[in-house]
């Protein structure tokens, strides 16, 4: 769609109005003003206007995502019409990116279009489980209800995922600071130990002449240096968008020492929570593990999810397909055959997500509490190591000598 600049009078209170739309031409832009009730005086096709660091810092966030949703949500619910909720969310978005966006989905709307097919336009912003909340709302007639579900559903995955960032934090920053300890004793201090010995004409120890050969080969090399990892770090990322690399990836993630359970939970919270949600909107019991096993965002998690659904397909129920599969804690299918036998799979699913989340929340704080004294080990361990190795030659110079 292009973006059209439109000066048009208000058919009601013959006021100037001055503003963007989208559309696919002139024509349509006028055919749309006069849909909205405007005489349209003036259209001008505008220029892709978007530098390059709009196009760079105007990402959408999550954050951006739920507060659209959520108002998009109420003003349904407060009986406005579709088509001037999308006006009226659009104008309190702050995002430039996302303002163009509900254009484009407000346009298509106007011209005839469901919400879930305007949205569907954009699979990078609005993805599979989305999509079907909203159709699942259109069809039920509870749009503004099946909205609030998708918002509370991308609420509760970013605050589990801000939390595990959270904890994985720390240990970068103690890595940075080692690298760092690393690199200021390689570059200022092991220099000054070399030429000590060279000025008294003494034989380096060996450690130290390894740290010597090290820094002398940064220091002459270090455009190699920076070539060979950006290349690696390249070819590694490039390598982890293949299949064999997501699968590698995503093992690691679950087998992983005390990370790994850490990840099993959150794809087990995911799991449930996304399928309370798609099953308390009426999405059926085989579109839900459908999705799901894209929800979880783990191949190998999937794999199992898509494994059960095959089996319930044939017949079987949730809670017997679930039990064999790798990876899916014990939990899972106990709480989900509860649910089946009381007819609330959904509501079981969402204590379960519950259940999971609040472990979860208790061992990203123990991890944080543990890792922190182990790390610091770690950092002493290594500027201590640097520190005898630069030290412990100066003290057996001086020993020398008085000898």
């Amino acid at each position: 769609m292009k973006k059209f600049a439109y000066e048009a009078k208000d058919q009601v209170t013959n006021k100037i109005t001055k503003a963007t739309v989208q559309a696919d031409s002139e024509n349509a832009a006028a055919k749309l003003l006069i849909k909205q009730g405007f005489t349209p005086l003036n259209i001008k096709e505008q220029g892709d206007d978007t530098n390059f660091l709009t196009r760079i810092t105007g990402r959408i966030t999550t954050k951006d995502k739920i507060v659209f949703t959520r108002q998009l949500a109420t003003l349904i619910g407060a009986g406005l019409p579709l088509s001037q909720s999308l006006n009226t969310v659009l104008e309190q978005t702050e995002n430039k990116k996302l303002q163009s966006i509900i254009q484009e989905i407000t346009a298509s709307v106007e011209g005839g279009k469901s919400l879930s097919e305007s949205f569907s336009k954009h699979p990078t912003i609005f993805d599979p489980v989305f999509l079907a909340l909203v159709g699942a709302g259109e069809l039920s007639g509870t749009l503004d209800e099946s909205l609030q579900r998708v918002a509370d559903q991308q609420e509760k995955d970013a605050a589990i995922i801000s939390k595990i960032k959270g904890a994985l934090t720390y240990p970068i920053i103690v890595l940075v600071v080692i690298f760092g300890v690393l690199a200021f004793m390689l570059f200022t201090v092991v220099p000054q130990v070399e030429k000590l010995y060279k000025d008294l004409k003494q034989q380096l120890p060996f450690l130290t002449q390894i740290m010597v050969d090290a820094a002398s080969f940064l220091a002459n090399f270090w455009w190699l240096v920076i070539i060979i990892v950006a290349a690696g770090i390249y070819f590694f990322i490039q390598y982890l968008k293949t299949d064999s690399g997501i699968k590698m990836t995503d093992t690691f993630k679950l087998k992983v020492p005390i990370f790994g359970m850490m990840f099993k939970k959150l794809y087990m919270a995911r799991f449930m929570r996304t399928g309370q949600t798609l099953l308390g909107t009426g999405v059926g019991m085989l579109d839900m593990l459908k999705l799901t096993a894209v929800a979880v965002n783990n191949s190998i998690i999937s794999k199992s999810i898509v494994r059960a659904a095959d089996k319930v397909k044939g017949g079987k129920a949730l809670s017997t397909a679930l039990l064999p599969e790798d990876y899916i804690l014990p939990l899972v299918p106990q709480m989900i055959k509860i649910g089946e036998q009381s007819g609330k799979i959904d509501e079981m699913m969402g204590k379960t997500a519950q259940v999971y989340e609040e472990e979860l929340d208790e061992q990203v704080r123990t991890i944080s509490t543990s890792i922190e004294p182990i790390l610091m080990v770690v950092l002493a361990i290594v500027a201590g190591s640097m520190v005898a190795a630069i030290l412990l030659p100066i003290y057996s110079l001086v020993n020398t000598i008085n000898v």
